[in-house]
């Protein structure tokens, strides 16, 4: 079978092209035909690391992915052969993601695909998804779960709604019943943003963003779904409500100046994400709910959705990641052979 791997750390260049033996599924496994590959910042980060440095074993980049079950191991029941399915970080501590023509995961990595959502959304949900589900449910008040109606009252602000993060948050919440502000940095990714399904969205570069959100939400900001904290630490505490919560998933800057005093008047919790460390309890319902969005239409991809979508074969995996990590509006994804 087809596979891209890196047996080191570093740019781009160490991504190959390669011929492997095929996997087989083991007790508790599936093994799934990849159709379609995801490519995320974190897939590019982890295979940079922190400079040149050889690996104890190749590694195949790309957490996310869809395709159809093609083996099942031992002990599994929930799938059949021939099953669509998404898979969520497939190569989060192992060796083999989903930059390959086959991959073999626990079936809790494994999930049912409805057959009125294509491979592509498949392959764009996993850490995007995820990850806005966690940032939407750590509010103390809040649900563990989303579900149609669950955050009806309360205000979100997505600050990046162009992103892949942002554009999954947009849905999620809209879904779940909340009012959802933007926030973007220009009038392209506000259409983006707009066409996720944002009630309202606030070019920052254009306005002052703190007033237009103030007048947009005037009780204020109960969830802060956050992309950039160090340059928006002052505004999400001045726009924040009471009790409110700033959930950050991204890890820039390394270090974070906190507006101590206003946090503490207005109660504000300060929860940092990161979708691999999350309780089991937490990605399960992330998980269940990503699932029942997608079945509900609630998550859509493309262009005309808020999300482009860039292609790419298997052997320019490398220029998939280059694109990401060069600042790539919208969705990278690998077709499979």
């Amino acid at each position: 079978m087809k596979a891209v791997a890196y047996t080191s750390t570093g740019p781009s260049s160490v991504l190959a092209l390669e011929e492997r033996d095929e996997p087989h599924a083991g007790v508790g496994e599936v093994r799934v035909r990849i159709h379609v590959s995801g490519v995320n910042p974190t897939d590019w980060k982890s295979r940079r690391g922190g400079g040149a440095a050889a690996l104890p074993r190749p590694q195949v980049p790309n957490q996310d992915g869809s395709g159809v079950v093609d083996e099942i191991g031992p002990g599994v029941t929930a799938f059949a052969p021939g099953d669509r399915v998404w898979v969520w970080d497939a190569a989060y501590q192992r060796p083999n993601g989903t930059a390959q023509e086959l991959v073999v995961l626990p079936v809790r990595q494994v999930v049912a695909l409805p057959d009125t959502a294509d491979f592509d959304l498949g392959a764009s949900l996993g850490i995007p998804a995820l990850t806005a589900h966690r940032t939407l449910t750590t509010h103390e008040l809040g649900p563990r779960e989303l579900t149609p109606g669950s955050l009806s009252g309360r205000t979100v602000l997505v600050a990046g709604g162009a992103g892949a993060v942002g554009h999954a948050a947009i849905q999620l919440a809209v879904w779940a019943g909340a009012t959802v502000v933007s926030t973007v940095s220009s009038p392209a990714k506000a259409r983006l943003a707009e066409a996720a399904g944002a009630h309202h969205v606030v070019d920052y570069r254009d306005t002052d963003a703190a007033e237009a959100i103030g007048a947009l939400a005037p009780r204020g900001i109960d969830i802060i779904v956050e992309v950039n904290p160090g340059a928006n630490a002052e505004l999400d505490v001045r726009v924040a409500a009471a009790d409110a919560t700033i959930a950050i998933y991204a890890d820039s800057p390394a270090a974070l100046a906190v507006p101590v005093r206003p946090s503490m008047t207005k109660n504000l919790r300060y929860q940092f994400v990161l979708t691999y460390t999350t309780p089991a309890e937490a990605k399960d319902a992330a998980v269940r709910a990503v699932t029942a969005a997608v079945a509900d239409g609630a998550l859509p991809v493309g262009a005309a959705h808020g999300l482009p979508i860039t292609r790419f074969p298997l052997s320019e995996t490398a220029a998939a990641h280059d694109a990401v990590e060069n600042g790539l509006v919208g969705k990278a994804l690998i077709d499979l052979p």
